[in-house]
């Protein structure tokens, strides 16, 4: 597995089929982005991502789809720069009863690894699209950060819609995948994949 994509290994999973999710815990000893935006999962209006809670539903379209999985982990786009954060999967609850019922629960096992694959793919085109050196026209380090992760959140949602409409096609789960802005953190000036995913590093 290309060591860009480790992020996806250090998965906080949560049982898919029980619709389930984990609080996303801040980490004090980091500079986090604080950002209110609106999720940009779809072209419509959703709840916006503020605070340290995620929120639990979204609209896609006509579907309201439920917070099932919380992502930590980030990737490097070269040795000096990168970002880490926590990254959200959402699903439709209807979707996921309707193919338990019709396929059982073990299929869900396989669409797990198809939604890493497709996270990983969908962020490390973002991260590669993105400019992520310093601003020398940002008002201040937060004004810089909050550019890049409002650049994350736009770049996530154009690189993942290929993958989520193939997957969504193949296995008729209607998903979204988008990030927690306030959990993002930026490297500009050092990059390193033992440090933004300690648990996986060899």
């Amino acid at each position: 597995m290309n060591t860009s994509l480790k992020f996806l290994t250090h998965i906080l999973f949560i049982t898919l089929a029980a619709c389930s999710t984990q609080e996303v815990k801040e980490n004090s000893d980091t500079k986090t982005v604080h950002l209110k935006t609106n999720s940009v999962t779809s072209k419509n209006e959703t709840d916006n991502l503020v605070g340290q809670n995620p929120p639990m539903t979204i609209m896609k379209g006509t579907k309201k789809l439920n917070l099932v999985r919380t992502m930590d982990g980030g990737i490097c786009k070269n040795e000096f720069q990168g970002v880490k954060g926590v990254f959200l999967l959402y699903a439709d609850p209807h979707d996921i009863e309707r193919i338990k019922r019709e396929k059982g629960a073990a299929i869900f096992s396989s669409f797990q690894t198809k939604i890493q694959a497709i996270s990983g793919d969908a962020l490390q085109m973002a991260i590669n699209e993105m400019n992520l050196s310093e601003n020398p026209f940002a008002l201040g380090e937060d004004e810089a950060q909050q550019k890049l992760a409002q650049n994350l959140i736009h770049n996530l949602h154009s690189t993942s819609k290929g993958f989520i409409a193939a997957f969504q096609k193949e296995t008729s789960l209607t998903i979204d995948i988008t990030t927690f802005p306030p959990s993002l953190v930026f490297y500009q000036k050092g990059c390193d994949e033992a440090t933004i995913n300690p648990d996986t590093a060899s």
